[in-house]
């Protein structure tokens, strides 16, 4: 199977200078096209410092990344931003969706930034709603929808850039229990017919339970990693 992400000896360390706090402390960690894997761990375990320096978001101390055979640690500001624009998609806990914009142009949003054509981008935008059930919510603002249909929304604009991967930090922990459900039969049947690779940060056992891949963070360090279901298994 293809990796497409590598991390070799990561650290992170916050406020250095005065009072260091150690989030992460020698990670080594693989992730394969098609996985479906979950970090677990007790509150301020690492849990959402690794996804953030994973996306580009945070700068390790030490150590290195390799998304796609590419060391994301050596580019500049602006070639990181560049590189995740069209590499990796996000789902926040908070959706963080623009709420001036339907959910039509939050989608779009990221396309327009690629300079994706208006033909192209409104076929995408359409089939990627489709797919999470909000055809009929297009022209539909983010106050008019309820928690469980923007984080929908969140899982499409992820999807719009056509990504290597998706990080998704805490996305069911504002959501109600069948919210939750849906998001989650919506990721795994995108995982299962698609191929498309999920890394989730989550407390929650709902997401824990799907996964097939689980890995346990414990004062930074990666205290187990296992495999519930094969890739093979999965294809």
């Amino acid at each position: 199977m293809k990796t497409v992400i590598e991390a070799h000896n990561l650290s992170k360390v916050f406020n250095p200078e005065t009072i260091p706090v150690r989030a992460i402390n020698g990670v080594d960690l693989f992730v394969e096209q098609g996985e479906f894997t979950a970090l677990v761990g007790p509150s301020g375990s690492g849990k959402t410092t690794l996804l953030n320096m994973l996306g580009g978001l945070y700068k390790p101390t030490t150590g290195n990344i390799l998304i796609n055979n590419v060391d994301i640690t050596k580019l500049s500001e602006n070639q990181l931003i560049e590189f995740r624009l069209h590499n990796i998609g996000f789902v926040f806990q908070s959706y963080n969706l623009i709420p001036v914009l339907s959910a039509k142009e939050n989608v779009e949003f990221i396309m327009l930034l690629q300079k994706i054509s208006k033909e192209k981008r409104e076929t995408r935008v359409a089939n990627l709603l489709r797919e999470v059930g909000l055809s009929d919510k297009m022209e539909v603002r983010p106050s008019q929808l309820s928690g469980g249909q923007q984080q929908r929304v969140a899982v499409a604009r992820a999807l719009a850039s056509k990504p290597q991967f998706i990080l998704a930090d805490e996305p069911t922990a504002n959501l109600d229990s069948k919210s939750a459900t849906n998001l989650l039969d919506i990721m795994d049947k995108l995982n299962r017919d698609e191929n498309i690779t999920f890394l989730f940060s989550t407390h929650d056992q709902r997401v824990i339970e799907r996964a097939r891949r689980v890995i346990t963070l414990v004062d930074g360090r990666i205290e187990s990693d296992v495999v519930i279901e094969t890739l093979e298994a999965v294809t």
